[in-house]
């Protein structure tokens, strides 16, 4: 009898865990998305979202952006910050600013700077572009405009004059060499800056991105090189102008303690500014917001071990402690959160096109009396598998296998023989990992067997361009599939995508409260459409996807609820081949006009006929208008 539940499948999955309660799995077993509509809270199935989308002629793969999810965590990232503000009768204020690189996508430009203006929410600029689109979309004259990053004389001139426009537009310095260009542009323009600095902690951090802080950072001014770039202020008579200072610790910082060290010594270094007679009033403690990715509340580094309400509690008590210590006003207290913000928004989901399959529970069909005694000899093993001789039998297997193969190798034994001795070795592996399940100790060599029982799931998308950071980082992500959850899974896959790279897979997975190589998942039908989603991938990964093997951007579309009805608006068609040729630098038409030259030499030669041209004219014109994934249409 099957006892399989959601309860199992929200525990296999572990969609409680990091769903934030954003996201669970409702009674027909489908994944689904928590929105607001008015007042109420609505559960809205993935799968109808998807289905909805397929009826209007959309093709997977699907990027789902959830406005109302990115509305509640900048709410949630506010809130925290004001409670924690009145909790500890903190004297300052709290203005966080959303660092554009994390996502730099329009749509979640405009949300932030929509529905942050209810908190004065800013935005931090790190490039002339970033800069640029900030001051398109960001006016309100109370919110912070953060500008790092390598200064030219356009973007420090472009800074100014929003500043004289009535932005609070900070200037920070992250190299001593920018500090006399800013001064002198200033002077030009007559037009007075607000500036900041960026300190180089020797505080280390921890997780993937532990060198963002610590002595050898890239970026920010060591003490030496702060104490120079004071007197240079005092000099030129700027000091009145230097009202913030900021540190920058890391991206998913994993654990509290790292974060309040870093922050005891950051609040010294601006305590001693304010001392030197700068008028400080802003302290910026930059991103590093962890995102529980892997919902094991852990200082693992896909995880962290504290809250948004105990990150806030933390760093609000280091700041008061040390100012109240030093008889200053509490600052006005900013961070450079994006991943915390941004990344439930976006979730990927994708279909999987076809698999292949190493576990085979099946008896395949023996062999016939004319194929080779070693083919016998390997189907006789099925009868002899016991818990007590599981090894034995896995040597046995494992030699006439081989035999087998050298035995093609060598002309005696044809293709079929083959394939037949193939399919019985993977039954006898499958047949004899079951057993491993009775032992109390497994042999070394049949702890690695079921490693090689993982199906390949091939997946509509590419990694290099849709979650590249599972790639170059090994990040980790939540992924599951997102129908069909009522039943169990009894599949153990890899997830192989359309790049027919060896590196474009996935093979670490959430896993119940552990990491596993494998996700479990369900036996594709014969025509059904399989579908899985990748969670929690709002950011940096549309930022850092590329071209590999000319895959371009997938369709795109924000969902919502209104009067309790789905709506699917800002739809973006995904890049079509033509668009991802142009952006290699090939000319589409020039491409059409090169290929149209051929297909008439070879009506001339009599290798196709006109008409025959130009059926292929337009499938050639078809291709190049068509989307860069798989298509069933």
């Amino acid at each position: 009898m099957n006892t399989w539940s959601i309860d199992d499948a929200r525990e296999l999955y572990g969609i409680q865990r990091w769903g934030n309660g954003y996201f669970d799995i409702n009674s027909d077993g489908e994944a689904a998305v928590l929105l607001r509509d008015g007042e109420k809270s609505v559960s809205v199935s993935l799968q109808k979202i998807i289905d909805g989308l397929r009826e209007r002629g959309s093709a997977m793969p699907q990027l789902l952006r959830f406005r109302d999810l990115l509305d509640r965590r900048i709410e949630h990232l506010n809130e925290s910050f004001l409670s924690a503000i009145k909790a500890t009768k903190y004297r300052g204020n709290y203005q966080g600013v959303y660092p554009i690189k994390v996502n730099q996508q329009q749509q979640v430009i405009e949300e932030i700077t929509d529905f942050g203006k209810k908190y004065h929410y800013g935005l931090e600029a790190g490039s002339k572009p970033e800069l640029i689109a900030a001051l398109a979309y960001m006016h309100d004259p109370n919110a912070f405009l953060i500008c790092n990053g390598y200064k030219d004389t356009e973007f420090i001139d472009l800074a100014l004059r929003a500043t004289q426009m009535g932005l609070r537009v900070i200037l920070v310095l992250e190299m001593p060499g920018e500090l006399p260009a800013i001064i002198e542009r200033s002077n030009t323009l007559g037009i007075r800056p607000e500036l900041g600095i960026r300190f180089r902690l020797s505080t280390k951090s921890e997780g993937h991105w532990a060198e963002s802080g610590g002595d050898r950072s890239v970026f920010g001014l060591n003490s030496s090189q702060l104490i120079d770039a004071v007197d240079l202020l005092k000099d030129a008579g700027f000091l009145d102008c230097l009202k913030l200072f900021h540190y920058h610790q890391g991206s998913q910082l994993p654990n509290i303690r790292a974060i309040r060290e870093a922050a005891t010594e950051a609040v010294r270094v601006f305590v001693n500014l304010a001392q030197e007679g700068a008028p400080m009033e802003i302290l910026d403690m930059g991103g590093g917001l962890a995102v529980d990715y892997d919902g094991t509340h852990s200082n693992a580094a896909s995880s962290c071990n504290y809250s948004l309400t105990e990150y806030a509690s933390n760093l609000i008590e280091v700041v008061q402690h040390h100012c109240d210590a030093a008889q200053l006003p509490h600052p006005t207290l900013v961070t450079e959160s994006g991943r915390a913000v941004v990344a439930h928004y976006s979730v990927l989901v994708f279909n999987i096109l076809d698999v292949t399959r190493f576990s085979h529970p099946d008896c395949p069909e023996p062999p016939s009396p004319e194929c080779h005694e070693m083919v016998h000899n390997l189907w006789d093993i099925r009868n002899r598998i016991q818990p007590n001789n599981l090894q034995v039998c896995f040597n046995d297997a494992l030699f006439y296998r081989d035999q087998v193969r050298d035995l093609f190798r060598h002309g005696v034994i044809n293709l079929r023989e083959r394939s037949l001795a193939e399919k019985i070795y993977w039954h006898l592996c499958t047949q004899i990992a079951e057993q491993t399940q009775k032992l109390d100790h497994v042999p070394d060599d049949l702890q690695t067997l079921e490693s090689n029982l993982i199906d390949f799931y091939y997946a509509n998308f590419s990694v290099f361009q849709s979650l590249p950071d599972s790639w170059a980082i090994q990040q980790l992500f939540p992924i599951m599939p997102i129908h069909r959850l009522d039943t169990e899974p009894t599949q153990r896959a890899i997830l192989a995508d359309i790049t027919c790279d060896c590196d474009g897979k996935v093979d670490r997975f959430i896993h119940r409260d552990t990491i596993s190589t494998f996700l479990q998942v369900h036996e594709k039908l014969p025509g059904e459409e399989y579908n899985i989603a990748a969670f929690l991938v709002g950011a940096y990964q549309e930022t850092l996807g590329d071209l590999h093997n000319l895959l371009g951007d997938p369709h795109v579309v924000s969902v919502g609820l209104e009067d309790g009805e789905l709506t699917y608006t800002h739809e973006v068609e995904g890049d079509s081949v033509a668009d991802v040729l142009s952006y290699v630098e090939y000319d589409p038409r020039e491409l059409e006009k090169r290929f149209r030259s051929f297909a008439e030499r070879a009506v001339r030669k009599g290798t196709i006929s006109a008409s025959q041209r130009k059926s292929i004219m337009q499938a050639y014109k078809t291709g190049l208008n068509g989307y860069t994934y798989y298509e069933d249409e």
